[in-house]
């Protein structure tokens, strides 16, 4: 199972540009909140020894 689309973006940003790495970062986090989690992340179970 690799990464789910949408999960990784790349964007170019100048140092100059604050207020479109306010906006990018709003866009992903809310793609990123739509997918919910990663399955093969989610623990769903402790594992006791």
């Amino acid at each position: 199972m690799g990464i789910e689309p949408g999960r990784l973006q790349f964007s170019w940003i100048s140092s100059a540009e604050s207020t479109k790495f306010v906006e990018v970062v709003n866009e992903v986090t809310d793609v990123i909140k739509a997918l919910g989690p990663l399955e093969k992340f989610v623990k769903t179970e402790a594992k006791v020894a």
